[in-house]
């Protein structure tokens, strides 16, 4: 009887630890995905690719209007990360509209609406102004 508790025991404990480690990867805000022809690049928890505009400054975004519409801002409360981020690379604006916005290393950083799944890197390279985001090699003073 003793053995079949300490397996029943076992058992919850693996369930348990998995549920959390499950729920610790929910609240992830920002993400590195790679894939073939982008390489690596940041993501919001559900994997949705997340863009900068080389025409925003540090600290300003000049997407406005119904630009908006089409790059919508990327923003959470709870700004969580995996270890290969450093949480110094990130902030928060306030945009022209009065809307808090994360920034990467100044950088306003927004969502393309078309991207429909997990992976969609459809905005990349876009007028040659819209870009994914490697962390590795974006630059710390653009």
């Amino acid at each position: 009887m003793l053995k079949f508790n300490v397996k029943i025991l076992i058992v919850l404990l693996l369930v348990c630890s998995i549920g959390m480690l499950f729920a610790q990867s929910q609240k992830t805000a920002v993400m590195v995905a790679t894939k073939a022809g982008v390489g690596s690049y940041l993501t919001d928890a559900k994997g949705m690719t997340l863009y900068y505009f080389t025409r925003d400054s540090k600290g300003k975004s000049v997407c406005t209007n119904g630009c908006t519409d089409i790059w919508p801002v990327f923003n959470t409360d709870t700004l969580t990360l995996p270890s290969s981020l450093k949480k110094a690379d990130f902030g928060q604006i306030t945009r022209p509209d009065g809307k808090k916005q994360i920034t990467f290393r100044g950088y306003p950083l927004y969502y393309y609406s078309i991207d429909k799944k997990a992976g969609d890197t459809n905005g990349q390279g876009i007028g040659n102004v819209w870009f994914v985001i490697n962390p590795s090699n974006f630059p710390t003073g653009k």
